[in-house]
């Protein structure tokens, strides 16, 4: 591997990786933001089609980086491999700039997107990894730092694609108003890759030892005709409701199977750790559930049942779009995450950092008790619409939850697994969480709303069932993570030294992904 040089500083090498993943952020929040709605209002799916077609497209957009990983470390290194990615997400998002409303090119574009982000995502992350390799001091603030350019990326990005939808669509024409918000985000990565070209010299001595050999064409017409394989094996999994569903619980006993391999055929000494890795994982997937409502239940009724006017003290302030109440999620976890690390690390000198599986119990309590708000929003509404501070207390403790719980998954990974099952295992853990995605969606089609129902207020009734469930069904999972804290604790006991003497890790974005 390439060493350090005193030529480039960390720093100036570390802001080439920020930026590009900053746009990257853009692209697809911007892209996420609107997906679903625009399946259902352009494509013409009824919202149970459009929430099961994004739930099967986020479970691909997860599963991939596993194997992108590994083509960046093995195969065409680390730097190549982001920077195609990269490359392929534009060319994704400008497949849905295209003016058309069929469907087959939204798959198309979906599967694009999927392998891009499969390409990007883990070798970013690995970049960063390997600028701050061996100083450890700086690793956990430039992480801190590089999960804020996530942030900042997805809060731009979904204020604003909804805004230009509009915008355009009220002077040019709805359809163009839809593509023109899609194409914004191919050119929020086309200027990430403008300034990574002129940057990239910052990052030529960084990166896996595949980076420092010639390039071998054959390898990479290989990977080109993988990735194009599977852009079509993605479209077909897309448009087939039958095949997306048995991939997914095909994959779940995979990795079911997977574990209890690991566990029987492990050394003793390791099967506390993966005992334990496993109930925390059975958890996050249950997190990933909740989560998945953002973009397909939370969504569908802030278009139906939420006043879109923010008013302090009876003083109007501004209108948000339907959409853009999903930015509430990005804009807490910037909010919470530095109050966290603050509480993490406070605890932590003095010896009182609560384990991960007490973080896991407040962080399910956290998430019951924002989906009860929502419930407990209708009982204010009026003509069938809660206030928007209803939606942004609900996702305020939504999101408190996902930084205790999901946000804490890869940590859980790095303290309780073998360091030489770590990137098999991380693998695994993102295809777990690629499966919870996918039956989140199918959890929101419980909120299912006929066609021929307008009436806000019955709606209104249809979506707090669903938010109350989940809200009982938080409770359960928090009963549960309590119930198993003994065990976990006596397996934290039995683990390995490196399991609980640890530094505290910052709170993170629970859909980064952060190879190793």
């Amino acid at each position: 591997m390439a060493i350090q040089t005193r030529s480039v500083s960390q720093t100036r090498s570390f802001t080439t990786v920020f930026l590009i993943e900053m746009w990257e952020r853009f692209g697809f929040y911007g892209m996420q933001v609107l997906m679903v709605t625009f399946m259902m209002k352009k494509l013409g799916f009824v919202d149970t089609k459009a929430n099961l077609v994004w739930g099967a497209a986020a479970a691909l957009i997860y599963a991939t980086p596993a194997i992108g990983g590994w083509v960046g470390d093995k195969l065409i290194g680390t730097r190549r491999t982001m920077l195609l990615g990269a490359v392929i997400l534009a060319i994704g998002y400008a497949m849905l700039w295209i003016p058309t409303d069929n469907a087959y090119i939204t798959y198309l574009s979906l599967g694009v997107i999927v392998v891009g982000n499969g390409f990007f995502k883990p070798n970013a992350g690995n970049l960063v990894r390997k600028i701050y390799e061996g100083d450890e001091t700086r690793i956990d603030s430039a992480f801190t730092i590089y999960y804020m350019a996530v942030n900042i990326g997805s809060m731009i990005s979904m204020t604003a694609t909804p805004w230009i939808r509009d915008y355009i669509g009220k002077r040019y024409g709805d359809d163009l108003g839809w593509h023109t918000a899609f194409g914004v985000c191919s050119i929020g990565l086309v200027l990430g890759l403008i300034n990574y070209t002129l940057m990239k010299r910052t990052l030529s001595h960084i990166g896996s030892p595949s980076d420092d050999r010639a390039i071998d064409f054959k390898r990479v017409m290989g990977v080109m005709l993988a990735a194009l394989a599977t852009v079509f094996i993605s479209a077909f999994i897309l448009q087939s409701e039958t095949v997306a569903k048995w991939c997914v619980y095909g994959a779940g006993i995979v990795i079911l199977g997977i574990f209890i391999h690991l566990i029987r055929s492990s050394r003793p000494s390791e099967r506390a750790g993966l005992t334990a890795a496993l109930v925390l994982t059975v958890q996050t997937i249950f997190f990933f559930i909740f989560y998945a409502q953002m973009a397909t239940s939370l969504n569908l009724f802030a278009q139906r049942n939420v006043d879109l006017s923010f008013y302090v003290f009876g003083v109007h302030l501004f209108n948000w779009i339907p959409e853009q109440y999903q930015n509430l999620n990005a804009i807490w976890i910037v909010l919470l995450s530095p109050v966290l690390v603050f509480i993490y690390n406070s605890l932590g000198k003095l010896g009182k950092d609560p384990s991960v599986a007490t973080k896991f119990a407040w962080g399910f309590a956290a998430v019951a008790l924002g989906f009860f708000m929502y419930g407990f929003g209708a009982n204010g509404a009026v003509n069938g619409q809660v206030s928007s501070w209803v939606m942004i207390w609900g996702y305020g403790l939504y999101s408190l939850g996902e930084l205790l719980v999901s946000g804490l998954g890869l940590a859980m990974i790095a303290r309780y697994v073998p360091e030489r099952m770590g990137g098999f295992m991380m693998g695994a853990y993102y295809v777990a969480v690629g499966i919870s995605q996918y039956l989140g969606s199918v959890a929101a089609n419980i909120a299912h709303i006929p066609d021929n129902l307008t009436d806000p207020v019955q709606s209104l009734a249809i979506y707090t069932h669903l938010f109350n469930v989940l809200g009982f069904v938080g409770i359960g999972c928090t009963l549960v993570a309590i119930a198993v804290l003994p065990l976990m604790n006596k397996l934290s006991a039995s683990h390995s030294d490196a399991a609980t003497n640890y530094e505290p890790l910052p709170a993170v974005r629970s859909e980064e992904f952060n190879t190793p």
